[in-house]
């Protein structure tokens, strides 16, 4: 594990200023538009538990907790400095009584997950923003704590979904968010494990190519594969679409039918 992430600053205000965040320094993984995403993604049940595997300082996770205030969150994150920043934004938006941070690798055996607390059949909802690159297939970032959030070793996508899978109740949901050309190896690790995969692309434009993929995918589901409309982020002049910009405020939920 990588003890090397930059000290945090002052806190960041996102979602509207509802969430206060303490991340680390420009150059490391910080949360952005792909959190804002992810957090938007599943309006979750009310008393339901919510696992964000791969939780970095704990924006998607708390952010869920803030909306959802009869859900109990898991923050799962194997980096021991980004766990320990995680721990206190929880305590900083004051959700320490329904958050828990658990310290976890989350592609390390199964005893070995078990024991530091990822018990099966934990969640209804598991939420993620997996690395996006495998090891020796990009250019890695020389910032140590980015470039182990952005880098899998090769195979890592079907460990780590195998994770999620084991990790949710009998039709719990996963959601999930990676680059648009890793749709092919997204859904080749989700098959046999999930069914109801629904994939809505991400543009940064109406009618330029995607740039990201949300997938939503139900435990033990048979229902069908759906190609959903696409979020487009921006207008023309760059500024936010209005969808864009309630997500950002938190106040619209993506879902299976919110998006325009």
């Amino acid at each position: 594990m990588n003890c090397a992430t930059p000290e945090p600053r002052s806190a960041d205000a996102l979602f509207g200023g509802r969430l206060r965040l303490q991340q680390p320094e420009r150059g490391a993984h910080r949360a952005g538009t792909d959190a804002v995403l992810l957090a938007s993604l599943v309006p979750p049940a009310p008393g339901a538990t919510i696992c964000d595997v791969g939780a970095a300082a704990g924006a998607v996770g708390l952010a869920l907790a803030l909306r959802a205030p009869t859900c109990r969150v898991v923050l799962v994150e194997g980096d021991p400095a980004l766990a320990a920043l995680a721990r206190s934004n929880a305590s900083l938006n004051g959700l320490s009584a329904r958050v828990e941070v658990v310290e976890a690798d989350v592609l390390a055996r199964g005893a070995e997950r078990r024991t530091a607390g990822l018990v099966p059949g934990l969640a209804d909802l598991v939420l993620t923003n997996p690395p996006f690159f495998e090891a020796g297939r990009h250019r890695a970032s020389p910032v140590a704590g980015k470039a182990s959030a952005h880098t899998f070793p090769v195979g890592g996508l079907d460990g780590w979904l195998r994770t999620c899978v084991e990790l949710l109740r009998p039709r719990g949901c996963l959601g999930m968010i990676h680059r648009a050309d890793a749709l092919p190896a997204c859904l080749d690790a989700l098959h046999g494990r999930f069914g109801a995969i629904a994939v809505r692309p991400v543009q940064a434009r109406a009618g330029a190519a995607a740039i990201r993929v949300l997938v939503t995918a139900v435990k033990g589901s048979r229902a069908p594969f759906a190609l959903l409309a696409p979020v487009v982020l921006h207008e023309a002049d760059g500024a936010f679409t209005p969808f864009a910009a309630a997500l950002n405020a938190g106040t619209a939920w993506i879902g299976p039918d919110d998006a325009p």
